[in-house]
């Protein structure tokens, strides 16, 4: 068994998520014959395990470049300040962003790193100057743009 802060998973449970991280879209049927449970005895799980907030959502991971997004682009920020209420505002600016596909306050010389899904050039210089440098606090910009992508994964190694 697994110990999280809200209960013990048991095989069954991890076996589900599992499953789900790979196959979002089983029916509740196919999904209990992967994990050789009642379809019955599976939903319960399932549901248990949305209840208590395991499983966030389910979504539909969408092929960036073929949806035109030619560049993804790491950016690190640093903070003027670091007062609670400047944060914050920077915090809800950035969660406002739709070309933020994440953002991470991180350890190191940079506050902030931020994952961005952006067309081209044209796209990275506008959110730059247009989107990132108005924001108030901002004390640093660097980005590094992804040549390639080796390996992306949403699955947790459960």
């Amino acid at each position: 068994m697994q110990k999280t802060s809200d209960f013990e998973l048991d095989e069954l449970d991890l076996s589900i998520l599992r499953v789900l991280q790979i196959h979002g879209r089983l029916s509740n049927v196919d999904l209990a014959g992967e994990i050789n449970l009642s379809p019955p005895a599976t939903y319960t799980r399932l549901k248990r395990l949305e209840r208590q907030g395991y499983i966030r959502a389910y979504v539909a991971l969408l092929d960036w470049k073929k949806m035109g997004y030619d560049l993804i682009c790491f950016i690190n920020i640093s903070l003027q300040m670091h007062q609670p209420e400047e944060v914050e505002k920077f915090r809800q600016r950035i969660s406002r962003l739709p070309e933020v596909l994440e953002c991470h306050h991180v350890t190191g010389e940079f506050d902030y790193l931020l994952k961005v899904s952006i067309k081209n050039r044209d796209d990275l210089d506008r959110f730059v100057m247009k989107q990132l440098t108005p924001i108030p606090g901002i004390a640093r910009i660097y980005t590094s743009l992804a040549l390639n992508e080796i390996k992306a994964s949403t699955a947790l190694p459960i």
